[in-house]
């Protein structure tokens, strides 16, 4: 799954794909470059990112979704019911969803569903982020809303722990440590490390200090592939080139991803 930002303040790459001929164009370069899906989101979740109104959001990115649908799968990364419905609407199939509410919006499109966990909201998720079990908590929740996307009549869903959302460098290092845990509830399970700020504390440079987000694709790389090979079955990524090459390295082949729900 590749990552298009038509956002002024995402962390990684906000403004670069802003422009809605450019966010098309970066879209058409990670089809080439081998993602299977383009997600599609048009407000920021990083940490104390502020809230984007609907019908911005909107203008952001459903002239994007429809320019890609036709060439790829296209998902729509969003926490609000009329933005979901609208970007299936214009061809996604897809709800990526950070709030993990929004099941039946894809119940109601026949669509897929990405169930991710979240504590909190983008304004305090990581102030001092507490669990008794990280990754039991973080597992029962999103099999309890799988189960009610399931019984609400949605025929795909994926579950996403939520790197970097709510979360200490710890908590997250312990979700990525569980990915087998996690794909043995059944549910075909999502990772998004790409960039994140943790992998920059983690690998700190020769002074000491975190890399910047520029300097983190070794090691966004690197946790793609601990997934893969633990059992993750589609990886979030900005470096699409780059994480292919290690899927192919891996045996993570082809036809990982289903196909859209009918």
């Amino acid at each position: 799954m590749g990552i298009l930002n038509v956002t002024p303040d995402s962390f990684s790459d906000g403004g670069e794909w802003f422009e809605t001929d450019r966010a098309i164009a970066r879209g058409h370069d990670m089809i080439d470059q081998g993602a299977d899906i383009v997600d599609v989101g048009g407000e920021s979740s990083r940490p104390g990112a502020r809230p984007v109104d609907t019908d911005e959001e909107l203008r952001r990115i459903v002239p994007v979704v429809q320019a890609l649908a036709g060439a790829v799968r296209v998902s729509v990364d969003t926490v609000k019911a009329d933005v979901a419905g609208a970007a299936l609407a214009a061809g996604a199939t897809l709800v990526n969803d950070v709030s993990a509410t929004l099941w039946s919006v894809a119940a109601e499109h026949g669509a897929g569903w990405v169930a991710m966990h979240r504590r909190g909201t983008p304004a305090d998720m990581q102030d001092d982020p507490t669990y008794d079990d990280v990754v039991a908590d973080v597992s029962a929740f999103l099999v309890a809303r799988a189960e009610e996307a399931r019984a609400a009549g949605v025929e795909e869903i994926w579950i996403d722990p939520g790197i970097g959302f709510g979360k200490t460098a710890e908590h997250n290092l312990a979700l990525l440590g569980a990915t087998a845990e996690l794909a043995a509830t059944g549910y075909p399970v999502l990772v998004g490390t790409s960039r994140k700020s943790f992998l920059g504390a983690l690998a700190r440079d020769a002074g000491g200090r975190p890399a910047p987000v520029h300097q983190r694709l070794a090691g966004s790389v690197a946790t793609a592939t601990w997934a893969m090979v633990q059992g993750a079955s589609m990886v979030r990524v900005h470096d699409v080139t780059e994480t292919v090459q290690a899927a192919s390295l891996v045996g993570w082949g082809p036809g990982r991803v289903p196909e859209p729900a009918r």
